[in-house]
């Protein structure tokens, strides 16, 4: 199946069919290897990173997936009008798709990956699953049939027992996917998997598994070549995940051994030699409390945590990639294949983790990153984090000779991280490999649902960020005094602020004592502030007599602050009227939650709903997001239609209230 007896026509500039950080990863490598590169935009991507890096870019579309990066005959005609001879599909998008795999072919390009007939094998998890099962590997039980209708799919859910996972067939990236507790909410979940998978991959299709309890998410990285070589690479440990999809990758595995990565490894070799894989694969496997492993799936592309494996095997998968389809041999025997160290990646995602994780977008104020690590990004200050993609915006990749070391210089390298402009998820990602249980190597994929209370706990010294807030507010108005250092000739009267901090406004009162100290109040809480030195994007202070240092942005009425790891957004509403409308939908109005395109409109203008009855799905940066009414009544208006691309904040949909429940 490895396509051998195509005819390879040698390439001297690669295709990228992709965005972002992974297309500027793959430039790097191709362009130590002599390859020129050309890069594919969406009109979201005008101004990306990836498109000023290349050597050539072609416009492929519209902002939406499906009118850009999953449109195959444009990319494809990109390709020609380029004069590229090697298409490379990073991971995503159209990366697992065999009718992609084959337009390349077809059109005379090379496609950097496995052959059509590999991916269409491999690449769909039902096929897999039946391959495995053939070659007597262990897999997850359950359904992967050709009938697909509703009641059918129940009746196998119920079969298997409950709880079962519902999967996309094609693609990955925990799209598609939905843990599902009992059959009463089997329905809801298969519909929306559907449509996520449609949305995400441009197929419905779906299989079930039975869900086991609380395992390790393990994954075997593997490399074959067109003369029938094949190796691994040893293993990552995925289990950090919320929504199924990664958010903390390591290598190795803290749970697996040298006899079980032998024998995992042994599996996956045995598995991509018996269909002539030729390319970077990766297989998936389930991990119990007694180690057992079950197959889950296979990945027929590159995988976003690939750098783990590269640090600690000193290997470069993209320069492998590169080299396996020229026509070189892999050039490796198992027998080189040595490991050094511990690895771990960190997803940096543009989200709201104290929100359920919702997607953010908009401008990036102010973007930098840490020296003397690894990174993978494709954003500067001013850039754009738009919609309609996924949310991952970098990933930092740290590696020392013991896992504790690794996991160190991790914790400090983000809390260097600045991005402000844009919620990310940086202090989870802290907090997370900071938790007792990571540290101690213990996490499974329930790690996060488990453990999520104190992982999104309020900082226990919020008192204190909003004195710090305060004080930044007070000190860079641009109406204020210039702030001077030394002693005061006079204290000043008490101002008062009213700021927000995201979790409500906070009233804070703030002199200035004759010792050039700031006395800040608040609910009672005092904190005296010392500023020893005040730059124009950082200030270095005492907070009662601890010295400490902060950066931060003055935007407007808002101030963006990063202190000790944890990036704060205030506004200062000391001017401002007081907010009327019910952002939560309490006054009848149900409002975006972020940018967004609906997929679903759920009601119509007439209905009776309850408080709490799902209105609207808006589908941001690939996942699904339910509206709920904030209150019972009649739907008025709806005031969007599906396909629409909404803004955060507009009203989709109006319910008069009720005025018994009023």
């Amino acid at each position: 199946m490895s396509g051998t007896g195509v005819k390879r026509t040698p390439f001297f500039k690669i295709l990228i069919a992709n965005r972002g950080e992974i297309a500027l990863r793959i430039m790097r490598s191709a362009r130590r290897l002599g390859y020129g590169v050309v890069a594919v935009y969406s009109d979201a991507d005008r101004d990306a990173l990836h498109v000023r890096e290349a050597d050539q870019a072609v416009r492929i579309g519209e902002a939406l997936p499906a009118q850009s990066y999953l449109k195959i005959d444009a990319i494809i005609a990109a390709a020609k009008a380029s004069g590229a001879g090697a298409v490379h599909p990073g991971y995503g998008f159209l990366a697992e798709n065999e009718d992609f795999a084959q337009a390349c072919r077809d059109a005379g390009f090379v496609f950097i990956g496995p052959s059509p007939e590999a991916i269409r094998a491999m690449g769909n998890k039902a096929g897999a699953k039946d391959i495995m099962q053939r070659a007597g590997v262990p897999c997850v039980p359950g359904y992967q049939g050709a009938d697909q209708s509703d009641a059918v799919m129940l009746a196998e859910a119920r079969a298997i027992g409950f709880p079962v996972m519902i999967k996309a067939v094609a693609g990955g990236g925990g799209r598609g996917m939905r843990l599902v507790a009992d059959a009463a909410a089997f329905p809801d979940a298969l519909r929306g998997a559907r449509s996520e998978a449609q949305g995400a991959f441009g197929d419905p299709g779906v299989i079930l598994e039975r869900a086991i309890v609380d395992p390790r998410h393990i994954e075997i990285q593997v490399f074959g070549d067109r003369y029938g070589n094949a190796i691994h690479l040893g293993e990552r440990d995925c289990s950090v995940q919320r929504r199924h999809q990664k958010l903390i990758e390591e290598a190795p595995s803290p749970a697996v051994t040298p006899a079980l990565r032998a024998q995992m490894g042994a599996v996956a070799v045995q598995a991509v030699k018996a269909i002539g894989y030729e390319g970077a694969g990766t297989l998936e496997f389930l991990l119990d409390r007694d180690g057992h492993f079950y197959f889950m799936e296979m990945n027929t592309r590159l995988q976003v945590e690939h750098p783990v494996t590269e640090a600690i095997t000193g290997l470069d998968l993209v320069e492998l990639q590169l080299r396996v389809a020229s026509g070189q041999p892999l050039g490796l025997t198992q027998d080189d294949i040595t490991f050094s160290g511990h690895a771990i990646e960190v997803r940096l995602c543009s989200e709201d983790a104290s929100h359920d994780f919702m997607p953010q977008s908009g401008t990036m104020a102010r973007w930098q990153m840490p020296d003397g690590i690894r990174v993978e990004h494709a954003l500067r200050s001013g850039s754009e984090i738009p919609p309609f993609y996924d949310s991952m915006i970098a990933k930092v990749i740290s590696h020392g000779a013991t896992r504790d070391e690794a996991r160190g210089k991790l914790i400090c390298a983000l809390e260097q991280v600045t991005a402000f402009g844009v919620t990310t998820n940086q202090g989870f990602l802290i907090d997370c490999l900071r938790h007792p249980i990571f540290a101690k190597g213990e996490a499974t994929t329930a790690f996060i649902g488990q453990n999520g209370d104190a992982l999104l706990a309020s900082r226990a010294d919020r008192a204190s960020d909003a004195a710090l807030a305060a004080l930044l507010l007070y000190v860079t108005n641009c109406y204020a005094p210039p702030w001077q250092g030394g002693r005061s000739l006079a204290a000043t009267f008490p101002l008062g602020l009213r700021i927000d901090l995201g979790h409500g406004v906070q009233e804070i009162e703030i002199v200035r004592e004759r010792n050039g100290s700031y006395l800040v109040t608040r609910n009672g809480d005092r904190f005296s502030l010392e500023i020893d030195e005040l730059g124009p994007d950082s200030i270095r202070f005492r907070r009662n007599g601890l010295m400490e240092s902060a950066r931060f942005l003055r935007d407007g009425d808002r101030l963006f602050i990063l202190h000790r790891g944890v990036t704060l957004s205030v506004r200062d509403l000391t001017l401002a009227p007081p907010e009327s409308a019910n952002a939560a939908g309490g006054d009848g109005k149900v409002r975006a939650a972020m940018n967004g395109r609906v997929v679903a409109v759920l009601v119509k203008a007439g209905d009776k709903v309850a408080a709490g009855q799902p209105v609207m799905t808006l589908e941001a940066m690939k996942m699904e997001h339910v509206h709920t009414a904030g209150v019972a009544g009649t739907v008025s208006a709806i005031d969007v239609a599906e396909g629409e691309q909404v803004t955060t904040g507009k009203i989709v949909v109006e319910i008069e209230v009720d005025k018994q429940a009023a």
